[in-house]
């Protein structure tokens, strides 16, 4: 009987260590899951088109860009559903166009092509590094990454690189490092969707170019992308 009671007794003990040890884990668990952050890596594909044209200026085939990064992701309510975002990317920019570029004694010449010449392509090709900052709502919960958002800020880009290519008749002239371009670019856009694929949309605040002209007119043309962006945890 005796044998039996003590062996009772720890079985007991063991059951309670047992179930404070499982509730203990449990809360951990459920405390470390309810503070999920929406950190993502994001890729766009955006259709390029430009505003502020100078007169006879238009746009030939598909312009297209792709922009890569990373963004960090900052609740500021309770429910974590309201959030600042701060990260880092690139963009590349392909404006297929007729303003040709070519450059006399280091300095950009800027013409209208006239419809009646041929050529096989005339393009300027943009890299920037970028630093997004935004303003986010979502209806995400800390046990299903699916779900609505809507994403706006602000995107400040730094420009890399920077190609022209008129490929005409009289042969190909490329130039890169065009000074009359603006170094410093920033816009605004928003993107908007469920769970992974989101509409987007970029609007430049300031001109590509600082100081180009043709025809006496000041190249005062500003970006305007639409595109689709994929956001991947």
């Amino acid at each position: 009987m005796r044998i039996f009671l003590s062996c009772f007794l720890l079985l007991s003990v063991l059951n309670v260590f047992s179930q404070e040890n499982t509730a203990t884990q449990d809360s951990v668990f459920v405390k470390v899951d309810s503070l999920y952050r929406e950190d993502q890596f994001y890729f766009a594909i955006t259709y390029n088109t430009l505003t502020n044209k100078p007169a006879g200026f238009s746009q030939s085939k598909f312009s297209s860009g792709f922009s890569a990064g990373f963004l960090r992701d900052m609740p500021i309510n309770k429910n974590r559903r309201v959030a600042l975002a701060a990260g880092v990317g690139f963009t590349y920019n392909n404006y297929n166009q007729n303003l040709a570029i070519s450059s006399t004694a280091e300095t950009p010449v800027y013409t209208i092509i006239d419809s009646d010449t041929q050529y096989n392509k005339n393009k300027f090709s943009l890299l920037s590094v970028d630093v997004p900052l935004e303003f986010r709502w979502r209806t995400s919960t800390y046990q299903s990454h699916k779900f609505w958002r809507i994403y706006t800020g602000i995107k400040f880009s730094y420009l890399l690189y920077d190609k022209s290519i008129f490929d005409g008749s009289t042969g190909k002239v490329v130039l890169t490092g065009n000074k009359d371009l603006n170094k410093f670019q920033y816009g605004a856009y928003i993107s908007s969707g469920y769970n992974t694929i989101n509409l987007y949309a970029y609007y430049g605040l300031n001109p590509l170019f600082q100081s180009a002209k043709v025809d006496g007119e000041s190249v005062d043309m500003k970006s305007l992308n639409f595109g689709i962006i994929f956001y991947i945890l």
